[in-house]
This record gives structure tokens, sequence and C-alpha cells, in this order.
């Protein structure tokens, strides 16, 4: 059982890469207060873990009931993730935060999505736990992916605290630049994200040509 939660964790540690997470993260939580900032890293890993579980359990019925797939969700995320990165390019967040929210229900909001659905919990862990469960040869494997699921979730929110403490220490300045240089890097994620999506789709429109 050990060697199969190993197995499921590095997979899931690798499909999630939290680090990639950092640059929407620093740049959504730039104003706010250190614990503010770490209460989303908590809460954007408690809806990944809590979306992972769901999808493990009913991704298959989900997808097949509203006739979608998993390259939808990449196509949708990577314009979703390109949107974002172009703001941040031009020194803007996005979601935009609303005249008067407090930084409970922005961080709220910006926990849930982009950050726990689909930064962390995004189409390739989706689609890694659809199937490990499919594969699943007992209740202990089961259980190992499941736990699995908590660890790398866990140190999610621990590396995505850790990267927040970065932009303190750069000053306004620094943090300014980090946040375009940022944007540019969250860009290229929603390209690779976007034509890993599209493929398939182009791949059988030739077929049928």
């Amino acid at each position: 059982m050990l060697e199969t939660f190993l197995f499921q964790f590095t997979s899931m540690f690798t499909m999630i890469n939290p680090v990639a997470a950092i640059p929407i993260y620093i740049a959504l939580t730039e104003a706010m207060t250190p614990k503010a900032a770490r209460w989303v890293a908590m809460r954007a890993s408690i809806t990944a873990f809590i979306a992972l579980c769901v999808f493990a359990l009913l991704g298959e019925a989900i997808f097949s009931f509203f006739s979608i797939s998993v390259n939808g969700l990449r196509v949708a995320g990577g314009i979703l993730f390109f949107v974002m990165g172009y703001e941040m390019l031009r020194g803007r967040t996005v979601p935009k935060r609303v005249d008067g929210e407090t930084d409970g229900d922005f961080g709220s909001d910006v926990a849930v999505t982009p950050l726990g659905i689909p930064m962390i919990a995004g189409p390739g862990a989706i689609t890694m736990v659809i199937l490990t469960n499919q594969a699943s040869t007992g209740p202990g494997s089961s259980i190992s992916m499941y736990v699995a699921i908590f660890v790398v979730c866990v140190l999610t929110a621990i590396v995505l605290a850790s990267g927040r403490q970065l932009l303190a220490k750069l000053g306004r300045s620094g943090s300014k630049i980090l946040m375009r240089l940022m944007g540019l890097i969250v860009m290229l994620i929603a390209v690779e994200f976007f034509f890993a999506g599209i493929k398939p789709y182009v791949i059988d429109i030739a077929r049928a040509i």
C-alpha cells in the first residue's frame, strides 16, 4: 500500500504542480495582509481537495451526463488564464476587486476560482483522479488515493504561502516587476492549456475530412 501511495502522491504532485499556481496567487493576494493571503491559500487548497474527491467519485458520470470532455475544460481554462495573464502584464488582476469589497469576500471568490479550480484542480489532475479511481484494485488503493490528494493539497497551501513571502521581500517596485513577469508566465501556461485541449478536436476534424 505504501508503494501505491508513493506512486499516486508523486504523480499527483507533479500533475498539480503547485509552483505553477504561485504567479496567479501572488497577483491576486498582492494587496492583502499576510494573514488574509494565507487564508486564501488554505481555502484554495481545500476547494481543490473537495473538487478532486468529487471528480474521483463522480467525474466519469458528470462528464457523461453533460456530454463534455476534459479537453473542453483545458480549452476553457486556457482562455481564462490567458485573459488573466494579459491583465497582469498591464498591472491589473482578474477577477477585479469591487469597490468596498473586503479581503475576506474577495479572497473567498478567488480561492474557489481561479485558484482552487482550474489552477490547482486542473484538467490534468481531474483526469488523473478519475483514471486512478477506475484502475483501483481494492479499498486500500482507493484510500491511498484520497490520502495522496489530501497530502498534495496541504503541500500546495504551504508552497503558495511561501511564494507570498517572496513578494514581501521584493518591495513595491519589485512586486510590480514580478507581477508583469508572472503575467507572461501565466499567458504561456494558458497557451499550453489551450492547445493541449484543442489538439484532439483538430485531429478528429482532420480524420473526418
